[in-house]
């Protein structure tokens, strides 16, 4: 049995998927990048072989993606996370129906991509220039309220009003309004809810630009916080497709790719 990886090197995160000859995913993996990216990628991959039950020897084809994708010397090709995104949302996405947008939020940009009914990438957009949209953000935020990421949908739906205004697109001074905010003894619940609200504002903009089109799927770490999601679906009006594990689409992707790159070689 041959097995094939896909290893998503984010700026936050590093995701790995393996999956065998019939495209199944056989292990998964998500690690801090820490300031090491090919360290600690190698030796993520080498506890997820372990874990499982293989060897690397076992792995036929190595496609590696995402921020510091070139950084993985072991690798026998790379591709953008745009592309790697597309086809794993299509096969991760495959019980909503045919996905024709993909949102994702990542620790340091957000991207929106179109799909056509093949699942070619017809149109893209990013947003790399501010993190007041991105996971980074979100991570400030809990940060300067005092309260665990993972908490923050929790408390956007304790949230008793109008969510409240955060208006920066920028991630330092929409600090600044969180901490205005608290000085003038806004509730937290309250503050998180405008945060999420002002984050779905931004991506729904920035997935205009592309095309909403059904259906639509959100992956990517903060796809997992229940109060971001509420809010994007709120503002759209429509529910969104979130896999069960949105935090590896994209890795799953390169493993899917990974698979085709090798059938050429055989």
């Amino acid at each position: 049995m041959h097995y094939f990886a896909g290893i998503d090197i984010g700026s936050t995160a590093i995701k790995i998927v393996l999956v065998d000859e019939n495209e199944s995913i056989v292990g998964q993996r998500v690690s801090g990048s820490g300031s090491m990216f090919y360290k600690y990628a190698k030796e993520s991959l080498e506890q997820l072989t372990k874990d499982i039950g293989i060897s690397l020897d076992d792995i036929a084809y190595i496609v590696s993606t995402g921020y510091g994708r070139k950084l993985f010397k072991e690798a026998d090709e790379t591709i953008s996370e745009i592309t790697a995104n597309a086809v794993g949302a299509r096969k991760a996405g495959e019980k909503f129906g045919t996905i024709r947008t993909v949102i994702n939020i990542g620790g340091q940009d957000s991207k929106a991509i179109g799909l056509d009914e093949e699942g070619n990438v017809v149109n893209f957009a990013m947003n790399d220039r501010c993190a007041a949209g991105t996971g980074k953000f979100l991570d400030v935020a809990a940060a300067k309220l005092e309260i665990d990421v993972d908490e923050l949908g929790d408390y956007h739906f304790r949230a008793g009003g109008t969510p409240l205004p955060i208006n920066s697109t920028c991630a330092v001074f929409a600090e600044s309004e969180i901490i205005g905010l608290l000085g003038n003894e806004h509730s937290k619940e309250d503050i998180v809810a405008g945060i999420h609200f002002s984050i779905a504002k931004r991506i729904i903009r920035l997935t205009k630009k592309v095309g909403l089109n059904d259906v639509i799927y959100f992956d990517g770490g903060p796809a997992l916080n229940a109060g971001l999601v509420a809010a994007i679906e709120d503002e759209l009006g429509r529910e969104l497709a979130i896999p069960d594990y949105p935090q590896i689409t994209t890795a799953l992707g390169a493993a899917l790719l990974a698979k085709e790159g090798y059938s050429f070689l055989t």
